[in-house]
């Protein structure tokens, strides 16, 4: 049987086919899809973790204790995974462990671009590279089999046209794997220096088995045709360079790109006249070529950052001129911006009008109060770093005997992730800056996934729900400077800010609403006003100030002549209302 998937898709039925049990993920562009598709098979274990370290850590124990396991993430995820990972590189697993990283080319959803096939080499993990839907399902499966047969975790690296473009893909049976007995194995798994030195070793003998094995197997595969050109290449690039040369350049493909296979490559190259490397990022496959002395045109005309599509390949390779081509390019640009409704506005709009203020901000769709009109965002560097950037300006500022207030702002989701850590630096160092947690009761950005202040998990079971104050008096922020406000009512947030400002000791400041697109629990609907409203300019009372647009709401209206509230897109929240000098908005049960 086949069907069409997205990459994400046949991930996760490529992991359920090979016999996995276990999967944890913290939720992240391009690779969110993996584990909502995984908890879709309920004969398998799947959990949304903290953070990726968890994630990986939680994988990593399942395998140690003899099932097949699953963590992915985004390629900045594998920064906060790295360390369980280098070192489980060096002890090897039991059950095969699989690491699924999505890099960003082009930074869609991402604050930074990042190739990841460099950390695989460094950590010495075994990778594979597929290129359509068919092969990450096909790959899936057999990088639970290398796991074990090499005894290594294995790099599966995606990218975000992998993960989301859509392919036919034909479907197998689910093939258990006998789970493992466990028996404890202190020289393998204690990673003291003493056994660490002899796992170090112990490495280098599997990477040379690794290596044999990358030089015959089936997915790295020449394919001959014209041998004027030939093209070495790995992933969607694969894709990219078929759709440009087809018949007339001969390929080989890497889909195991570390192990690096020399000997294959060196044949390769023998065989055609002129060798094209061609890779979204970074040159690894080029630096790899040069090292064995083989001459290949790469980076100096593939461009080295941004995403690559068939026809910035040609005009690269064939020195072109045309642009690439754009759906819709006559389309009005329409920037990101806070959703109608969205109960981060209050609170920013109320942020924005304070003077002498620094705002480090973090990664989330409350990253968007930088935007015009609210400006209300000054930094924003990683995930959970806000509150810490926060804490150490708020020490560099009264260094400089400045009056400058430092706060730092993440979501609730961020705050489990690693701003719980960071709070605890803040607290520990007695800082002065102003924590402020953002919860909207679920992860928003990346498409409402649960989390530990949502009191339900992954496969959709009540679970204990994360008492957000509670966690920070544990941490030591005295009971009195922790306040929890209503964002969409503007005088209890200023109220709450000039207090928090105030105080030359930790303050944390939470908003409290659910997101405007979450599909409301009954816990949400018993705790909030969550009934039908919407907000109406009365146009005789308009005196057409403009104040209300200042609140960067997408559902008002300028015309120039007349500004109105679209009631398909407002939802009530009433900040436009409260910032009104003339009393023209009303709200509409």
């Amino acid at each position: 049987m086949k069907t069409i998937m997205s990459g994400n898709e046949a991930i996760a039925r490529g992991a359920w086919e090979g016999g996995m049990e276990f999967a944890s993920a913290y939720p992240g562009t391009p690779s969110t899809e993996i584990l909502e598709n995984i908890a879709n098979y309920k004969d398998v274990y799947s959990e949304w973790a903290p953070n990726e370290k968890v994630g990986a850590e939680a994988a990593i124990g399942a395998s140690i204790a003899g099932v097949r396991s699953l963590c992915a993430m985004k390629h900045v995820g594998l920064n906060v995974a790295a360390d369980p990972l280098y070192t489980f590189c060096y002890t090897g697993v039991t059950g095969g462990m699989v690491f699924c990283v999505a890099d960003d080319p082009g930074q869609h959803s991402s604050q930074n671009e990042q190739d990841n096939r460099n950390t695989a080499e460094s950590a010495r993990a075994l990778m594979l590279e597929p290129s359509d839907s068919q092969e990450c399902k096909d790959f899936m499966k057999l990088a639970f089999e290398l796991s074990e047969r090499f005894d290594t975790p294995i790099i599966m690296h995606l990218t975000t046209r992998v993960c989301h473009s859509k392919g036919l893909v034909e479907l197998g049976e689910r093939v258990s794997k006998p789970i493992v007995p466990y028996e404890p194995k202190i020289a393998k798994y204690v990673t003291v220096p003493a056994n660490a030195k002899v796992l170090r070793a112990k490495l280098e003998d599997r990477i040379k088995i690794m290596r044999e094995y990358s030089e015959t197997c089936e997915i790295n595969k020449p394919e001959y045709n014209d041998k004027k050109v030939g093209v070495i290449t790995s992933g969607i690039s694969y894709q990219y360079s078929k759709e440009v040369f087809g018949e007339d350049a001969s390929y080989l493909k890497l889909g195991m790109s570390w192990p690096f296979p020399d000997a294959l490559v060196k044949e390769f190259a023998e065989k055609v006249e002129k060798i094209y490397v061609i890779e979204e990022m970074d040159p690894y496959i080029e630096r790899h070529c040069k090292l064995l002395g083989i001459d290949v045109i790469g980076k100096q005309v593939i461009p080295s950052f941004d995403e690559l599509n068939t026809d910035i390949v040609r005009n690269a390779i064939f020195g072109g001129t045309d642009k690439p081509r754009k759906i819709n390019e006559d389309a009005v640009v329409r920037p990101p911006t806070l959703c109608a409704g969205c109960p981060h506005r209050g609170f920013f709009y109320a942020l924005s009008k304070r003077k002498n203020i620094m705002i480090n901000g973090d990664i989330g769709c409350y990253t968007l109060g930088a935007a015009p009109p609210l400006s209300a965002l000054h930094t924003c560097i990683c995930m959970g770093g806000s509150l810490s950037m926060a804490h150490g300006a708020s020490i560099a500022m009264k260094r400089a005997n400045t009056e400058t207030k430092v706060v730092g702002v993440l979501g609730d989701s961020t705050f489990f992730h690693t701003g719980v850590e960071s709070l605890i630096g803040a607290v520990y160092n007695q800082g002065s800056s102003v924590s402020i947690i953002l919860d909207n009761r679920i992860t928003g950005m990346t498409g409402h996934q649960q989390n530990p202040g949502s009191g339900y998990t992954l496969m959709g079971k009540e679970t204990t729900e994360v008492d957000i104050p509670a966690l920070c008096m544990a941490i030591g922020v005295k009971e009195e400077n922790i306040y929890t406000v209503n964002p969409n009512h503007l005088d209890e947030v200023n109220k709450a800010l000039d207090e928090a400002l105030a105080k030359d000791e930790p303050t944390v400041l939470i908003t409290k609403w659910p997101c405007a697109l979450k599909k409301f629990t009954e816990e949400d609907k018993a705790n909030f006003d969550l009934s039908p409203k919407k907000c109406i300019i009365d146009q005789d009372k308009c005196k057409k100030c403009k104040s209300c647009v200042g609140v960067g709401c997408p559902a008002i209206y300028n015309s120039g002549d007349k500004i109105t509230i679209n009631q398909d897109s407002c939802l009530g929240c009433g900040v436009c209302m409260q910032v009104c000098p003339f009393d023209a908005i009303e709200e509409v049960k």
